[in-house]
């Protein structure tokens, strides 16, 4: 495509594909496309094993990191301070709440589990400063040719690592004001997610924040602006670049491609189900998040819950809870399918079948050209 953009990053089409999967990554990059590896929930080790992996994998293409470094995290902790020093500050209350829920759909509370290193009660907690650091000392050690970061402006020694590393460095909005601040800040490509979007999103629709963002950073530095939230086909790419975005940024799609992290059982859920049957929850991370509905996110909901935590200490009771029901529901149990889910966004009503992530990236490239065709057949005498 002849886009500055692609140009830039050595792509042929500005498909940008968000994922915790390495696979996905892979596989989109080597179909033209873009992947970010999501590493919000890696550790520094875990994410030297993905890296690798996908260096290995990825056949010499272009590919990017995307690391959730919040800007405004209540809960700061000091050098030393680990997950059993954070998970002591959660009240009896919730574990009982939660103990109670998972026992009410058949889902041992107890059942030992095998968890992820960055869960280990003598690790250190997620999202602090000096993890961040030291994922990011992994990230810029690998070849990649974009760094991203979500929950707000990104912190000054990503910024600087990039322009050290000559790569552009990324951040999501979910509101123009938010733009202003990114740009001033030194961010080189803005991700304008509307609430359409899976996972941490605003309350603005994507139609309406794409204009809006880029009228208010008009006059400003030049700033490629992604468009996200809500995006499963080439024909609402197509859509957004005419309002001017450079390319799109995409998340959810992934998750119902044979390759993804998700389970088995919540492919099948997002098959089923129709655009509302998402919902913005803090029951998973403490900040709003965009989810399949489930009996989950209804408690968290409901009369008698005892009121979300604060990240990081939502997620520290969440994860391991939602890891025992999806090995439950994996095994049959049906009273633990109800509560099975993940991040999504409104367009999981658009999921009608599980194909390969290059079978994905071939239907966008596909319809794009499709409503590209059909929009100067508007302007034929």
């Amino acid at each position: 495509m002849n886009s500055h953009l692609c140009k830039t990053l050595g792509i042929d089409f500005p498909l940008f594909a968000f994922s915790h999967c390495r696979d996905v990554v892979a596989a989109v990059s080597k179909a033209g496309g873009f992947g970010v590896f999501g590493a919000g929930s890696s550790s520094p080790e875990e994410l030297e094993t993905e890296l690798r992996w996908i260096d290995q994998h990825v056949d010499g293409r272009p590919y990017g990191v995307d690391l959730l470094i919040p800007e405004n995290l209540s809960i700061r902790t000091e050098a030393g301070t680990s997950n059993r020093d954070l998970m002591a500050r959660i009240p009896d209350s919730h574990h009982t709440f939660v103990r109670d829920l998972l026992a009410r759909h058949g889902v041992d509370p107890d059942r030992a589990l095998a968890m992820p290193s960055r869960l280990d009660p003598d690790a250190p907690p997620p999202y602090q400063s000096d993890t961040a650091e030291r994922l990011m000392d992994v990230a810029f050690a690998h070849p990649i040719r974009l760094v991203a970061n979500a929950l707000g402006v990104p912190p000054r020694s990503m910024l600087d690592r990039a322009r050290q590393h000559g790569i552009p460095c990324a951040a999501l909005i979910g509101a123009r004001e938010h733009a202003v601040r990114q740009i001033e800040a030194g961010v080189d490509i803005l991700v304008a997610q509307g609430g359409e979007a899976g996972g941490h999103c605003g309350e603005v629709s994507t139609l309406v924040l794409i204009p809006e963002v880029l009228r208010a950073i008009k006059g400003l530095r030049p700033v490629p602006v992604l468009a996200a939230g809500g995006i499963m086909t080439g024909r609402q790419i197509a859509a957004c670049m005419a309002m001017g975005a450079a390319g799109a940024w995409t998340g959810s799609v992934w998750l119902a491609t044979q390759e993804a992290e998700t389970s088995p059982v919540f492919r099948e859920k997002m098959v089923e189900a129709r655009s509302r049957d998402t919902v913005r929850s803090r029951g998973r991370t403490g900040k709003p998040a965009r989810q399949l509905r489930s009996a989950w996110t209804d408690a968290w909901e409901g009369a008698d819950n005892p009121g979300t935590l604060p990240m990081p200490l939502q997620g520290l009771l969440s994860e391991p809870a939602m890891r025992r029901v999806n090995q439950a529901a994996e095994a049959g149990n049906a009273e633990a399918r109800a509560l099975v889910s993940y991040f999504v966004g409104q367009g999981v009503g658009l999921v009608d079948d599980v194909r390969s992530a290059r079978a994905v990236v071939q239907d966008f490239m596909t319809e794009f050209a499709d409503a590209l065709d059909d929009m100067r057949g508007l302007m034929d005498p």
